[in-house]
């Protein structure tokens, strides 16, 4: 199957959204990135809607249908009735006119296949007496009966979609011609290329209206009054019920619409619960109305439902009835190539996870899936990985800081902007003499440090790092580092306790000094030495220059 639904990988943030509102669970995450599993996908166009990135697209076909216009090809539109609420206040003759500025040869609207479809489904609960009997109008409901619940597949009913008979139609009025459908659904692109001999390309709104844009073309504002049908009913819930004139008073006629609602309608069919019933079933809540390109841009299901019921008739369109034959639409089993773990693989990748007693599996959908069970059996189909459970990350976070945090020699404290105590690990209350961490939590910071370099940190914005400070009541030198983060509304200090090296540096310094005073006396008395020598060698000295002068006048006077 064609990626009708793709990714774009640069937008993609795994959040996980988009698997949480899968209905089948049909996203695989690899490499931090959602990725749709085709096969099992059923284009709900639920993870369209949702996410908040936009990371998921439709697959544009809106130059195929500009190629097929241009290379000659009389091309004829089939529009959705919900085009009456996509493009307020417009009918279909001036959808028509619009279109035709693109090149369509015509526009019709594909209520006029829903009047044939509805009519066939009349035929078959008064002529073939089925038990069951779900709609089939909806190729999201099909391909889910189809995929997952195999079983039901001979309750659906063997009939063309409303774009299937009207394209049909079409053909077999304009011999040659080509068909496209437009609307508000992404499983119409798959229909149309699984039964390719019915419509051509589909367009979805969101496409047509960019080429409208493009092409500078606004459809008028024009509801036309002819020709009002009760088939423009089909795009709301119950609408296809609605159209029934036929009522079987031995049936009941049921509705059911979303994923979830027709998952567990079809799980009672196969129970046995549910008889002589025929069953509107529709992917969409609102059915096609709020259609996935229509919820996507917020169009309101009441007021598109309001807008749709307003341009709908009581009268049904003059058509042919086609025989049932050409009707039939052949729907086989689409498996899916999931594979099924064992209990044993199921529990060892549960323990994996941090789950290791039932208790523990907490299910609360975080990652997408309802249950820690299904999510370990997505893990081991290879769609998911550990790392998606949230509650495991937070406990493994959370484990490896209080490991970091109770085992750090440095003391830490964490204040909210009141200045109260939040946090305080083992060596603050060591260094502080506290006895528990209760004594002091939620308690003013007062109570145990000077609070002073907190509200200059918070009011200046800078903070403080390695200053060394005397707590006085403690006796303790420590190097202090505050640090403010304004985003989390919280305060951090961590202290060193540096006592024991200002100790040791302390006495280093006493030696020092000691050593120093020492020297200085040493040297003092060293110098009172050698002036006492000093002293006493000039005395002698000068005796002997005078013995010396009178031994030298004797000499001489002789």
């Amino acid at each position: 199957m064609t990626d009708f639904l793709k990714l774009k990988k640069s937008n993609c943030k795994n959040c996980y959204k988009c698997i949480r509102h899968c209905p089948v669970k049909s996203i695989r995450f690899s490499g931090n990135q959602a990725n749709i599993i085709t096969d099992e996908c059923i284009l709900c166009g639920q993870c369209f809607v949702v996410c908040p990135q936009n990371a998921k697209e439709i697959a544009d076909s809106t130059e195929r249908v500009k190629y097929l216009i241009s290379s000659g090809e009389k091309v004829y539109a089939s529009i959705a009735p919900s085009f009456a609420a996509n493009y307020d206040g417009v009918g279909i003759e001036s959808m028509a006119k619009a279109l035709k500025q693109l090149g369509f040869i015509d526009a019709e609207e594909t209520a006029i296949g829903a009047t044939i479809v509805k009519s066939e489904y009349e035929r078959l609960i008064r002529e073939d007496k089925r038990d069951v009997l779900i709609s089939s109008c909806c190729n999201s409901v099909n391909l889910l009966i189809q995929k997952y619940y195999p079983e039901a597949l001979p309750y659906l009913a063997d009939v063309l979609s409303p774009m299937q008979a009207h394209c049909r139609d079409i053909k077999n009025r304009y011999p040659g011609c080509k068909t496209v459908f437009i609307g508000p659904c992404v499983s119409k692109k798959e229909e149309a290329a699984r039964y390719a001999d019915y419509t051509d390309e589909v367009l979805t709104f969101e496409e047509l209206t960019n080429w409208f844009q493009e092409a500078g073309v606004t459809p008028e504002k024009n509801l036309d009054s002819n020709k009002k049908s009760r088939a423009r009913l089909f795009p709301t819930s119950g609408g296809i019920l609605r159209t029934m004139r036929e009522r079987d008073p031995n049936y009941s006629y049921l509705v059911f619409d979303g994923v979830e609602n027709c998952k567990e309608a079809l799980t009672e069919i196969l129970e046995g619960k549910l008889h002589n019933c025929f069953i509107e079933m529709s992917a969409c809540a609102g059915s096609c109305a709020n259609g996935p390109v229509m919820e996507k841009y917020k169009k309101s299901p009441v007021s598109s439902a309001v807008a749709i019921n307003k341009y709908a008739g009581d009268e049904d369109f003059d058509v042919i009835q086609p025989d049932s034959k050409e009707l039939h639409k052949n729907m086989q089993v689409l498996p899916t190539r999931a594979s099924v773990p064992s209990e044993q693989e199921i529990t060892e990748i549960l323990h994996k996870m941090g789950k290791m007693r039932p208790e523990q599996e907490l299910n609360c959908g975080s990652c997408g899936y309802d249950t820690c069970r299904e999510k370990a059996i997505a893990i081991y189909r290879g769609k998911a990985d550990i790392s998606m459970c949230l509650p495991f990350l937070k406990d493994r976070a959370e484990s490896f800081s209080d490991t970091i945090i109770s085992n750090t020699p440095n003391a830490i404290i964490a204040l909210n902007e009141n200045l109260e105590i939040q946090q305080i690990n083992k060596a603050a209350l060591k260094l502080m003499n506290i006895g528990r961490a209760s004594d002091v939590m939620g308690e003013q910071v007062i109570r145990v440090l000077d609070p002073g370099v907190f509200i200059d940190v918070m009011d200046s914005g800078k903070s403080v790092h390695d200053e060394k400070i005397y707590l006085t009541e403690y006796d303790k030198y420590v190097e202090q580092t505050v640090l403010y983060d304004r985003e989390y509304h919280v305060i951090i200090c961590l202290m060193r306790d540096v006592t024991d090296e200002e100790k040791v540096k302390a006495r280093k310094e006493n030696v020092n000094r000691t050593t120093a005073d020492i020297a200085d006396k040493v040297v003092e008395n060293q110098m009172r030495i050698v002036q006492e020598i000093a002293s006493l060698l000039g005395e002698t000295a000068a005796e002997t220059k005078v013995a010396l002068m009178k031994l030298k006048e004797s000499i001489a006077n002789e």
